[in-house]
């Protein structure tokens, strides 16, 4: 709220009856988003300026001395050396304040808006403004309001406007703290209209003449407010708004580093929990299916117990289930044998079981990793010890959480068949949609992609390492793949297309996993998943 307008409205005058008479010595700049501005007063007093004009946290800070650097300082607004400060002034129901100088009617405003601070220098008011951000050309347009007197400015009550009385709706400048501290300490959502409008005008009676202000820690930030709510860490008396705000901007500073860590350690600790959960939930599904579906195995036994039964090149055949000793009808492939449809059902039903095991091992990870975040969480609002800098980073070193954007990403897990082989990973497409998914979005130019030839199947794909060359055992298995998973599965030899991905392309409206290829080389292996023994 040191950027509110009721607060400003008791900065101004404070700093008028401060700074009137005191001439500008220096103004100049020497970091990133600050002007700092230096003022003698006839009597040689300084008082010092300092302006944060950054879009994370625009404030105006006014230490009590000031030691400019010798290096990477430059100076700025060289006309504004030299005036006299004549009066300060907050423009009524916003965030900026205007300093108006006794010579040619100067005057600089500075424009405290989160997003877009500025401050901006008019030698005359006809002169053409002078912006200390030269990218928010807009800010040229802002002109100063006329001076009619500090007294006229500073007592206009925004309640008095006739929409105000006969509204509900909270103005801008109870936007905020105010309008939550009316919601949670005097209960105005509920009220009706004529006690609305009562308790916001007693509020700004409040807000125009405060009794204290206090320094607050409310949802992870360290604030400036005019009313008290969250965690009040220090009350400082409403007649100095100067020496409130000297106490504020340094401890906030200070408080910064802390309060960005702990956001970003919470926001990775959420996600990791939120993504753990998810991953537990969606494999606790597929067990679920797995379980509930007819087994392979199953279907394997009853072919095997009925081979007498079934006819040469028949579709489909019914038998007696002696699992449940009901009739069933089993689907064939006419131009396959039985006990070769059976050997393919066993071979599925061993793969289903690593599946289930695999399965049972990540939903015990994922869910081990989210009840680990969850208590990282608790421990991270209890312990005090992580109130401090200090403390919290040492132990985010000691549980490996690094909060930086760049490594707080958990590990995601890839949507596809994966295989290992001599250190290349090799990728295999699970159906249409995923075949797209990993040729067009996970496969990188100088990827080697793999395919059964005028067949559909599962787009393969051997990842590049840079600086070394696939083995011709490695392009082997994984073409046997790409003959396993494709309509050739169970052909005696297998053509299959090898080619770099950047020789294969997409063309507009193609059904999902159709693609053109403009280079290839064939090799000839047996169909099979060399991976399983």
């Amino acid at each position: 709220m040191h950027t509110n307008y009721y607060f400003l409205r008791q900065l101004a005058p404070a700093l008028t009856a401060q700074l009137r008479g005191y001439r500008v010595a220096s103004c100049f700049s020497q970091e990133k988003d600050e002007l700092v501005i230096g003022l003698l007063s006839p009597v040689g007093t300084e008082f010092w300026l300092k302006a944060q004009l950054g879009a994370t946290f625009p404030a105006l800070a006014l230490p009590e001395s000031f030691h400019r650097a010798r290096q990477n300082s430059v100076d700025l607004l060289p006309e504004l050396l030299g005036r006299t400060v004549a009066s300060v002034e907050a423009w009524p129901q916003d965030r900026v304040l205007q300093f108006n100088f006794n010579e040619d009617g100067a005057t600089l405003l500075f424009k405290l808006y989160g997003p877009r601070p500025n401050a901006i220098f008019r030698p005359t008011p006809e002169a053409p403004a002078q912006l200390f951000h030269q990218r928010y050309t807009t800010d040229a347009a802002l002109y100063p309001t006329p001076t009619q007197g500090q007294e006229s400015l500073q007592q206009a009550p925004p309640s008095e406007s006739p929409q105000s009385v006969k509204s509900a709706v909270l103005d801008a400048p109870l936007a905020d703290l105010p309008a939550r501290f009316l919601r949670e300490r005097r209960g105005y959502d509920p009220a009706p209209l004529e006690v609305k409008q009562r308790l916001a005008a007693e509020l700004r009676a409040e807000l125009a003449q405060p009794a204290h202000y206090y320094l607050i820690y409310l949802d992870g930030r360290t604030r400036l407010s005019l009313v008290p709510l969250g965690d009040i860490l220090e009350t400082l008396p409403g007649t100095d708004p100067i020496g409130a705000l000297r106490r504020f901007v340094p401890l906030a500073l200070a408080r910064r580093a802390l309060e960005t860590e702990r956001r970003l350690v919470r926001q990775l600790l959420t996600r990791r929990a939120d993504e753990a959960s998810t991953s537990a939930h969606l494999a606790r599904q597929r067990l679920h299916a797995l379980a509930h579906e007819a087994g392979f195995r199953h279907r394997a036994d009853l072919i095997m117990a009925n081979l007498h039964a079934i006819a040469p090149g028949a579709s489909q055949v019914e038998i007696i289930d002696f699992y449940t000793n009901e009739p069933v009808i089993l689907k064939l492939k006419p131009l396959e044998k039985p006990q070769r449809i059976a050997e393919n059902l066993y071979r599925k039903a061993k793969n289903q079981q690593i599946e289930e095991r695999q399965l049972q091992a990540r939903i015990t990870a994922r869910e081990a990793e989210a009840l680990q975040a969850l208590e990282l969480l608790e421990e991270l609002d209890t312990q005090p010890a992580l109130a401090e800098l200090r403390g919290l980073r040492a132990w985010r070193k000691l549980h490996a959480l690094d909060p930086s954007p760049a490594t707080a990403k958990a590990p995601t897990e890839l949507p596809f068949k994966v295989f290992e082989d001599h250190g290349f990973t090799i990728l295999v497409g699970r159906n249409a949609q995923n075949n797209d998914l990993l040729t067009q979005k996970y496969a990188h130019k100088d990827d080697l992609w793999l395919h059964a030839k005028d067949v559909s199947g599962s787009h393969v794909v051997i990842r590049h390492r840079a600086g070394q060359p696939v083995p011709a055992p490695v392009i082997e298995r994984a073409a046997q793949l790409a003959g396993w998973y494709s309509r050739r599965q169970h052909d005696s030899l297998c053509p299959v297309t090898v080619t770099p991905k950047k020789f294969v392309r997409k063309p507009k409206g193609a059904l999902p996993g159709q693609v053109l290829v403009e280079r290839e080389q064939v090799v000839l292996v047996v169909p099979g998943n060399p991976f399983e023994k």
